[in-house]
């Protein structure tokens, strides 16, 4: 469970932000989101588009390091 210590002479607006950043890092809120019972179809659009996305990086990677090995 993420969690921070708040800095000597810290904002508290410095310290969420900080708590959101770990919280976004450990996939709290993307997992809670996947164990409800009942997904939209918004939702699954959603995934499907991010998905798409990174598949296509990931094949632009691979084709960028193919070609620089030429």
């Amino acid at each position: 469970m993420p969690g921070i210590k708040v800095k000597e002479n810290e904002t508290f607006d410095d310290a969420y932000r900080r708590f959101k950043k770990q919280v976004d890092r450990n996939l709290v809120v993307t997992e809670c989101r996947s164990r409800r019972f009942f997904e939209s179809a918004t939702e699954r659009r959603k995934k499907q588009k991010i998905n798409a996305k990174k598949k296509m990086l990931k094949r632009l990677y691979m084709l960028r390091r193919y070609e620089s090995r030429l």
